[in-house]
């Protein structure tokens, strides 16, 4: 807890108040340093995990010889199988916080396995549901959250950073043998090229948020086979890409606005 002191009606009074927390974790992988990543400190090994997964130095849970993090001192010291490139190039990404991927070019290549559909109310439900338990961002703010599921949530991560969430999802997934194929992922953020970029190379279909995708972010997802929905009310949404992954009844219909 901080003291902070509130201004209202022309007064300051103090109060005791969370504060999101913030810690650098440098990540050393077979004794290089690779990056260092900037994230809430609870949960890092699933955090370390899903990066590496994500850049494409890990696959299965088994390519780790040792996967050790030490809060205090912010260090991740890993070994995988395998060595790693000469040379990463690094993307930096729009995420809060400092984001860096190695692999957005690639994710355009990738995409949803399978040709599952998805029922709106499946859209609803899991929006639903991931704002019940992101409990954190109604205590203290400055929370992002995602969940992956088909309906139902079966993975649910909070992280100051919106990439940091996708990645925690992808390490707890492949530390505990989830396949996150064909399911659908909803997140408090932005849809964002890197968040477009890390659902295709989970084989995720179906990306939603209560607020809006980018322009590039939308044309990731066509590329990539993922339906994007965005402005997700209490009745209604907004489809940018494939709209026919979704189950719905009746025929689309397109209305001409003016403005």
């Amino acid at each position: 807890m901080s003291w902070v002191y509130r201004y209202e009606k022309g007064t300051l009074s103090a109060r005791e108040r969370e504060v999101v927390e913030e810690v650098p974790v440098v990540l050393n992988v077979n004794g290089r340093e690779l990056a260092t990543l900037i994230a809430s400190p609870h949960d890092l090994r699933f955090l370390v995990a899903g990066f590496l997964r994500m850049q494409g130095l890990v696959e299965r849970a088994e390519d780790f010889y040792l996967l050790s993090v030490c809060n205090d001192f912010g260090m991740a010291k890993v070994q995988i199988k395998g060595e790693l490139p000469e040379s990463l190039k690094p993307v930096l990404t729009s995420g809060c916080g400092t984001g860096i991927s190695f692999t957005i070019p690639q994710a355009r290549r990738m995409g949803p396995s399978c040709s599952r559909g998805y029922l709106p109310a499946d859209v609803f439900t899991m929006m639903d549901a991931l704002a019940q338990k992101a409990d954190a961002y109604a205590t203290h703010g400055g929370i992002h959250s995602a969940a992956v599921g088909h309906g139902s949530v079966a993975l649910f991560s909070e992280d100051l950073g919106r990439h940091n969430t996708i990645d925690r999802i992808a390490g707890e997934a492949l530390l505990k043998g989830v396949d996150l194929t064909g399911m659908m992922l909803v997140t408090s953020g932005r849809i964002s090229t890197e968040l477009v970029a890390k659902a295709a190379l989970l084989g995720i279909g179906l990306v939603a948020s209560r607020t809006s995708p980018t322009s590039t972010a939308v044309q990731m997802a066509g590329e990539a086979g993922i339906t994007v929905i965005g402005y997700v009310k209490a009745d209604r949404f907004e489809v940018y890409s494939h709209p026919d992954r979704l189950d719905v009844v009746g025929t689309v219909t397109l209305q001409h606005q003016e403005g």
